[in-house]
């Protein structure tokens, strides 16, 4: 095989509770990528389309994952990537872990695989670290494991695939603003009360089992956030608004997506996740804020050939 086109998902990361260690795969919002292999040794960025993005390999993060791989590896050949961006930067859905993610798993396939997908999340966070400043694995762990991942510990990374209950859908909102992953994080306490830990820890336990027991009760209970959405909801248009007028809906749950400003709902059933999109978009059209509105079902296959 000497190229490959890929679909490479957004992504919802930190699920209220799980800050840098839970997210899930989308299925209905994502980026397209073309890798072919070549004579020349590294890796080439020729085209990208649909966002303006640097091509050069050390400053895009599709760039700067693959060669991390192709250093690891020392392999003598080449690689060159096209990129359809379909998420867009800064919206909070993992618009550059689709791109680090993608250009890793898509170098693996050509190659005959050998990576594993949790040596593919390392390589995938060397890329997250150029557009963060951190090497988060959040977001690129669902896209490569597909459906729900929780990062258990960073140093031994060690990922683990969660159940996804068949009935859950995702609203996401985007406010048509920017904001950057980077910027969100400085403003972030470096430390918290030990109480607002126990809550957090209780939500995140509370999560997993809702997850594994299909329970969607407990699901919805456990989507608390006690320690960074009260700080980066200021950052978002009318969120405590939304976040009422969802609840009101049906949702589950309803909070930040990764650093925002995308704001997701979890609901049982698609005709609930609906409800909840006009629900958001009831509040963005009355206050004149410009958006745009996924419903979708969770991705339990990650990144895959087209």
């Amino acid at each position: 095989m000497q190229e490959i086109k890929i679909f490479c998902p957004a992504t919802i990361a930190n699920i209220s509770c799980g800050f840098d260690v839970m997210g899930l795969a989308l299925a209905s919002i994502g980026d397209e990528m073309l890798i072919r292999k070549t004579d020349n040794r590294g890796l080439t960025i020729s085209k990208i389309t649909g966002q303006n993005l640097p091509l050069e390999t050390s400053r895009n993060v599709a760039g700067v994952a693959g060669l991390a791989l192709l250093k690891d590896l020392d392999y003598s050949g080449g690689f060159e990537i096209e990129i359809r961006k379909r998420i867009k930067a800064g919206s909070g859905i993992g618009s550059s872990a689709a791109s680090a993610a993608g250009a890793v798993w898509g170098i693996n396939e050509l190659l005959g695989q050998p990576y594993s997908s949790l040596d593919l999340v390392k390589f995938a966070m060397e890329g997250e670290a150029l557009a963060s400043g951190v090497a988060h694995a959040d977001n690129v762990a669902p896209a490569l494991f597909g459906g729900f991942t929780l990062v258990r510990s960073y140093d031994p990374l060690d990922v683990v695939g969660l159940n996804t209950p068949s009935e859950l859908f995702a609203t996401v909102i985007h406010p048509q603003i920017e904001v950057k992953t980077s910027d969100s994080r400085k403003i972030l306490k470096t430390s918290i009360t030990l109480k607002d830990g126990v809550k957090q820890w209780g939500n995140v336990g509370g999560l997993v089992a809702g997850l594994f027991l299909e329970d969607y009760d407990l699901i919805g209970r456990s989507l608390v956030d006690h320690i960074v959405e009260p700080i980066r909801s200021m950052l978002i248009p009318a969120y405590s608004e939304v976040k009422e007028a969802t609840l009101s809906a049906g949702a589950l749950g309803t909070g930040i997506s990764g650093s925002g400003p995308s704001i997701f709902s979890l609901s049982q059933g698609e005709k609930n996740a609906k409800k909840v999109a006009k629900a958001m978009q009831d509040i963005y059209n009355k206050i004149g804020v410009d958006y745009d509105i996924y419903v979708s079902k969770v991705n339990k296959k990650g990144i895959y050939a087209l």
